[in-house]
């Protein structure tokens, strides 16, 4: 396969919370910022990075439908499971809404596993590792975690 995915778009409705949320709270570096009336917009990355990992348009007029087609989840990779555990914590602080309580598996006894939760516009996010989150709870025998949340 010769593409790979460079950045993803995402439609917010406040440009300021989402951007609060995206680099205080996630980390994110700002890149770039329009400012202009009707056309906001904010890169965010990591500073020294290859560019843009994520784009926050202000073009949204409601907040996110899991029931449309479209984007189902945005996932990360955390470098280990405590730093997925890090997350959840300031992610808790920020008063955000989880999906599950903690670190939950993939599927039933799968080695790779993490957190779900939902950005300020209910967007479905995930940060999760590909091992270390072993004997971590499934919340669906029969299906991936991500898949239903």
């Amino acid at each position: 396969m010769t593409l790979r995915t460079g950045h993803t778009g995402l439609n917010v409705t406040d440009l300021d919370r989402s951007l609060a949320f995206y680099r205080d709270v996630l980390g994110f570096a700002l890149l770039a910022e329009g400012k202009e009336d009707g056309r906001r917009y904010a890169f965010l990355g990591e500073a020294g990075g290859d560019g843009p990992v994520l784009t926050l348009w202000q073009q949204a007029r409601g907040t996110y439908d899991g029931a449309r087609a479209g984007l189902h989840h945005l996932a990360f990779t955390a470098g280990s499971v405590d730093r997925v555990r890090e997350y959840e914590t300031a992610l808790r602080a920020a008063g955000v809404e989880f999906a599950h309580a903690g670190v939950v598996a993939h599927r039933e006894g799968s080695a790779s596993g993490g957190i779900f939760f939902h950005d300020p516009d209910g967007t479905r996010l995930e940060i999760s590792v590909p091992h270390g989150a072993e004997g971590a709870p499934a919340p669906h025998a029969s299906a991936p975690t991500c898949g239903f949340f």
